[in-house]
């Protein structure tokens, strides 16, 4: 097994674990795979749910950017409810899983067809 084929297990097992989410494999699969080479270094591959800066990087890189939407405050809003759901106090807070949970979100699986 790959080691993105490991890391994808693992994001799979957080989102039954920690987010009660079944996953679609095949779109977590390229939603990781959209991740790039971030998911094999540490820092960035988690999410740093208590800096305002990252919550930027997320909003601006991955919302508008990738997924095409308008910036607004409900996008600030689904970034806050999906950590929430992944768990305040869970450190680890794998940048795929919650790249994969905004894109339930807002609806966007067309994004990885």
């Amino acid at each position: 097994m790959s080691a993105r084929e490991e890391l994808i297990k693992k994001y799979a097992q957080d989102l039954k674990e920690k987010c009660g989410v079944t996953p679609n494999m095949d779109l977590l699969t390229k939603v990781t795979i959209g991740c790039g080479p971030s998911i094999y270094n540490a820092d960035s591959s988690t999410v740093a749910g208590s800096q305002q800066s990252e919550l930027d990087t997320v909003k601006k890189n991955f919302l508008i950017k990738k997924l095409g939407l308008a910036d607004s405050p409900a996008l600030d809003k689904a970034i806050a409810d999906v950590l929430e759901q992944y768990g305040k106090s869970n450190k680890h807070k794998y940048r795929a899983v919650v790249y994969y949970l905004l894109t339930l979100h807002f609806k966007k699986e067309s994004v990885y067809k």
